[in-house]
């Protein structure tokens, strides 16, 4: 799938990684993913509840893109969506992208 001019280009070779201080996990008490730090917490929707799953420190983005198309099917939408997903998670500081 190619992506939109919108969006920068991004190497799928590159694997993500929750930055030092940030901790994904499911909460009881919210009854839904969320990402927890220092400052706070985010409590996270589904597609990045999804995602958020498969960011282990190893797995690619394109391992990711291919885990959660394996899951939904071959819909072109999912591969931007984790793109925007990890250039918003960027830019947060939520991941590094190594």
């Amino acid at each position: 799938m190619s992506i939109p001019a919108s969006l920068p280009e991004l190497d799928q070779s590159i694997v993500p990684v929750w930055r030092h201080g940030y901790r994904f996990q499911f909460e009881p008490a919210q009854d839904a993913y969320v990402l927890l730090y220092p400052e706070g917490m985010i409590k996270l929707n589904e597609s990045a509840s999804i995602i958020g799953q498969h960011i282990d420190g190893q797995a690619t983005i394109a391992d990711i893109i291919q885990k959660v198309q394996a899951m939904f099917g071959d819909i072109p939408e999912i591969e931007q969506d984790i793109i925007e997903y990890m250039l918003v998670a960027q830019r947060e500081h939520w991941i590094d992208l190594i």
